[in-house]
């Protein structure tokens, strides 16, 4: 799953790690990172199909009702 060398001539693995370590660097813990890399990954998926919930978790591969639990909590 480690894709071929991008733009910048690192792997997908390569910038993980090195933004894994900036994430410790700056204290962040794990449940906060997570958090964060959910938030961004779910609006990133909802972008891309035009904020179409069904769609969005199929893709995300959860049920509709806990894509939508998730985004009432994040507005409020």
């Amino acid at each position: 799953m480690n894709k071929p060398p991008n733009e910048t001539g690192l792997t997908l693995k390569d910038r993980m790690e090195s933004f894994c370590r900036e994430v410790l660097d700056k204290g962040i813990l794990f449940p906060e990172a997570m958090d964060q890399f959910e938030r961004c990954f779910i609006a990133e998926v909802l972008r891309r199909n035009n904020g179409n919930i069904v769609r969005t978790a199929a893709v995300l591969g959860i049920h509709r009702n806990t894509l939508s639990k998730k985004l009432r909590a994040w507005r409020a």
